[in-house]
């Protein structure tokens, strides 16, 4: 395992996020299947672990502080605050409520300072330039190390930077979903000397080939379930992404999961793709995609492959894309 930059921060190439592990893709896991799983990806060299606060609620970051307490000084962590909890999914980054949040989340990660505290989404009830000094004010306390922003727009990025230097921005982008090539946001990544973390690198499984039609998502438990992009028939009618996926993995002895992941690794040096997960096979599947190497031709070969594919289905509800900033 090699490491990257993230800003000025160090982190293992490929870092692990610890989302589906308490919520959002199924019923929580166990805490100990949970713990398991997250120091065997310490073991295997992973320093970089992703929560936030409404996962769970709050039960992502007990579950991380508890399993990352033993070695918290070999490990960054990174948490999220934005989100009302209460019921709904409104949003709250006023400064007094990010800092009543930080004091918080430090408790839940049983820790001293968070490592890199992102906002989860961009509120625009409050200036970007509030939150940034908000996050300024904790680095200045110690509590926070490094400032980050989820699903931001190039525009807003540039604005917060200007206040308290972002080291970090997190969106989705994976071979299926490419808006941060088309919206700015990686070439303005690569002008400041801003890291930038994928989520959802696999397409929140998809891109795995584990996923057909026969499978179950519960609408109580799974919020992929009233994602457009999983719906039956989109499932059934991107099936062309993942046969791509598995034609390119033949070719390198390897899963389309690896491939997937290994394309991101070989975007840019500056990009760290967090995948998740409760087992720990799919966990050594992910991390090997580190030790496979996507040549320039191979690259360019993928893409033209992909080029003429159209993926349907948005890739999150309607509700959800509203909290997307595209300002």
């Amino acid at each position: 395992m090699k490491t990257r930059q993230l800003g000025t921060l160090e982190v293992s190439e490929m870092g692990f996020g610890c989302m589906s592990i308490s919520a959002n893709y199924g019923p929580a896991a166990s805490i100990n299947q949970g713990i398991n799983v997250i120091r065997a990806a310490h073991n295997k060299g992973v320093t970089f672990f992703d929560t936030a606060e409404v996962y769970g609620p709050f039960t992502s970051e007990k579950l991380v502080g508890e399993a990352l307490e033993p070695f918290r000084d070999k490990v960054v962590i990174a948490t999220k605050f934005g989100f009302k909890i209460d019921g709904s999914i409104g949003l709250n980054s006023r400064p007094e409520h990010v800092k009543k949040v930080a004091e918080e989340s430090l408790k839940r990660l049983r820790t001293d300072r968070i490592d890199l505290y992102y906002q989860h989404r961009v509120d625009p009830e409050v200036p970007i330039e509030e939150v940034a000094g908000a996050v300024k004010d904790l680095i200045a306390e110690g509590k926070v190390l490094h400032f980050g922003l989820s699903e931001a727009s190039a525009r807003t990025i540039r604005r917060a930077h200007a206040v308290q230097p972002v080291a970090a921005i997190q969106s989705e982008y994976s071979l299926w979903t490419r808006d941060p090539e088309q919206n700015g946001v990686l070439e303005t990544c690569e002008e400041l000397g801003i890291g930038f973390v994928p989520w959802g690198p696999l397409g929140e499984g998809y891109l795995t080939g584990k996923i057909d039609t026969h499978t179950q998502l519960d609408a109580k438990t799974d919020l992929r379930a009233e994602f457009p992009r999983f719906s039956p028939e989109s499932i059934t009618a991107n099936a062309p992404v993942v046969d791509l996926l598995k034609q390119f993995a033949e070719k390198k002895e390897a899963t389309p999961a690896q491939i997937a992941l290994a394309w991101l690794l070989a975007q840019q040096p500056w990009i760290v793709p967090i995948p998740g997960t409760r087992r720990e096979d799919h966990l050594n599947e992910n991390l090997g995609a580190i030790n496979i190497e996507l040549t320039p031709a191979d690259l360019r070969e993928i893409e033209s492959a992909f080029s003429p594919v159209s993926v349907r289905g948005d890739r999150l509800s309607e509700k959800h894309m509203q909290q997307i900033d595209q300002s």
